[in-house]
């Protein structure tokens, strides 16, 4: 059943012809957010990808990824039961049923899964508070390796906080938007350091004296 006061729009990504439903409470309600288009024009999909969109609105980010992957891989959450109730309708019109559709405030809604994308507009605050518990929570349910995009127009301070919490970000400027990808290491992959214990120093000395005498010897021979 319909919402009432419904709006909608017909909008066209990767080849894939959505029809989707808004409402006046919702995020760009009367057509797509020039900076969602951004965002999705930038993206990577593996088939593989298991996808959370993150703060689904209308569901355009994840039904999008949906009709291009399958809709098992999957998962639209928002803290807002208007925008899931309006995803779920755009689902079934779009014959996306098998998304999984949550009611949650952010990543930590559906522990313990994990994902190896991720994908964000996140909300225009001005303190930063809600951005940085969502890219907090984000970092933690990546998968190592995994991805996560975000669409902002505040650059600098989404910059430095993906910087400091993946160890570097790739920014990509898109029609007045900036559109940021940033990997989670795998930290196996990452060598270690090389112990610095007394102990160990104790050792690399006496491996230089034994190597030194080696030559000395060797030089006296000849």
């Amino acid at each position: 059943m319909a919402l009432e006061s419904e709006y909608g729009y017909t909008v066209s990504i990767w080849s894939q012809t959505l029809v989707l439903s808004t409402q006046p409470g919702l995020f760009s309600p009367r057509s797509p957010d020039d900076g969602t288009l951004a965002m999705l024009d930038k993206v990577q999909l593996q088939p593989e990808d298991r996808v959370l969109d993150l703060g689904c609105g209308n569901g355009l980010v994840g039904l999008a990824v949906a009709a291009r992957i399958g809709p098992r891989s999957v998962v639209l959450l928002d803290i807002d039961p208007l925008a899931t109730r309006t995803t779920r309708l755009n689902a079934a019109a779009n014959r996306l049923d098998e998304v999984e559709i949550i009611t949650g405030d952010g990543p930590a809604a559906v522990l313990p899964r994990h994902f190896t994308l991720i994908l964000c507009n996140p909300p225009y605050h001005t303190d930063f508070s809600v951005a940085k518990r969502l890219l907090e929570q984000s970092f933690d349910q990546l998968d190592p390796g995994g991805r996560l995009y975000l669409v902002v127009k505040r650059l600098t301070w989404y910059r430095n906080k993906l910087a400091g919490l993946f160890g570097g970000v790739t920014v990509m400027p898109v029609n007045g938007y900036f559109v940021l990808l940033a990997v989670k290491r795998d930290r196996k992959a990452v060598p270690k350091a090389l112990p610095t214990t007394r102990k160990h120093t104790q050792k690399l000395a006496q491996s230089a004296q034994k190597k030194s005498r080696r030559t000395y010897k060797k030089g006296e021979a000849s």
